[in-house]
């Protein structure tokens, strides 16, 4: 079973920048299909961001061009770069990851992925 340990959540303000980390033990992201999702209280988890086993990235329209979901070289630590953040991304973020190739129409599905971590919570604030 695969860890996957989320940081960087925290509180900004309309308009600002957080960077969030998902670090991985015991594999490289390369193995697998990774994707970011967020989740408000008493709504469905959605799906943010996802890098595929061959680097191709899908979004969501809602956070296209202001998020950009990015691994580092050694390919241990998944990133979601959050830029020009607004109150409606507000929320519980995920990283979650499946060892097995997820097709492109699913890749922002929770269904398509077995593994979680934990969560880091984002407050945006107006």
């Amino acid at each position: 079973q695969v860890q996957l340990v989320e940081s960087g959540g925290g509180s900004v303000q309309s308009g600002g920048s957080l960077r969030l980390s998902c670090a991985a033990s015991g594999y490289t992201y390369s193995d697998y299909s990774m994707g970011w999702f967020r989740q408000t209280p008493g709504e469905e988890r959605e799906g943010v961001a996802a890098l595929s086993r061959d680097g191709t990235t899908n979004y969501a329209d809602s956070v296209k061009g202001r998020f950009t979901i990015s691994q580092d070289s050694a390919k241990i630590t998944l990133y979601l770069h959050m830029n020009s953040l607004k109150p409606e991304d507000t929320g519980m973020y995920y990283c979650a990851a499946n060892r097995l190739r997820v097709a492109w129409w699913a890749r922002l599905l929770q269904t398509a992925y077995n593994n979680w971590g934990q969560g880091t919570q984002v407050t945006v604030s107006s």
